[in-house]
């Protein structure tokens, strides 16, 4: 019995060592990531702001404020500020919600869609390094792993 439960309580400390080492693995990357890709992006630019454009760009359909703070995990002040900086710059339209005058919905702008291929293309250099150094076979096999991680999460 108390075999049992020394190989319990090590199994446990194991698990627990494994779940460290994935969660900090996945922070590290997180933040070598972010900090790549705000280096690469062109001037003026946020990786919120990118995010954002790109999410638009991506799903072609306006999205409301309060949508894309969830999505973003962000408070929606948060994503206020985000989408008065891109308003701002011309990059999304704002405009009230016809169903629902209390509410809103955002849209990428033409000169939106051409601020974020230019993003793209300039953080493309940080994304074939990635590729080459890894290979694509590996990154095709990591993605269902890290989406599979994502909804676990979620």
């Amino acid at each position: 019995m108390i075999e049992s439960i020394k190989t319990l309580m090590n199994d446990k400390t194991a698990d627990d060592s494994l779940a460290i080492a994935l969660f900090s693995e996945i922070m590290t990357s997180d933040q070598l990531i972010r900090a790549q890709l705000t280096k690469a992006l062109p001037k003026g630019m946020e990786l919120s702001h990118f995010s954002v454009l790109n999410h638009l760009a991506h799903q072609g359909v306006e999205r409301s404020p309060a949508q894309l703070a969830r999505l973003f995990s962000v408070t929606k002040g948060a994503m206020t500020n985000t989408l008065n900086r891109l308003e701002m710059a011309g990059y999304v339209h704002i405009r009230p919600d016809w169903d629902d005058a209390r509410k809103k919905k955002v849209a990428l702008s033409v000169a939106g869609r051409n601020a974020r291929d230019q993003a793209v293309r300039a953080v493309e250099p940080v994304f074939d390094e990635v590729i080459k150094h890894m290979g694509v076979d590996k990154i095709k096999a990591t993605l269902p792993i890290l989406r599979e991680l994502r909804a676990a999460l979620s």
